[in-house]
């Protein structure tokens, strides 16, 4: 099964599919997922801080690790 991008007007599905589209370019270019994913995550934090602010970034932040131990992130797991 292929994943493309979703069609719609709701503008946060539109950015995902941007992100997406951009992750997939730079991974069939040779670069390891794990540095895009660091790369998204600075860009994303430091546009996060000039919008919202230092202190509303770290809130966000600190909700993280519950919600990353839940599951919420996961895709799929790995079988041990």
């Amino acid at each position: 099964m292929e994943l493309g991008p979703v069609k719609t007007d709701d503008a946060s599905v539109k950015a995902l599919n941007y992100i997406l589209e951009a992750w997939e370019e730079g991974t069939e270019s040779g670069i390891a997922p794990e540095l895009m994913a660091y790369a998204a995550l600075y860009t994303a934090l430091t546009d996060l801080v000039a919008s919202f602010g230092e202190e509303s970034v770290v809130s966000l932040v600190a909700s993280l690790g519950s919600r990353v131990q839940k599951g919420e992130f996961t895709i799929y797991r790995a079988r041990h």
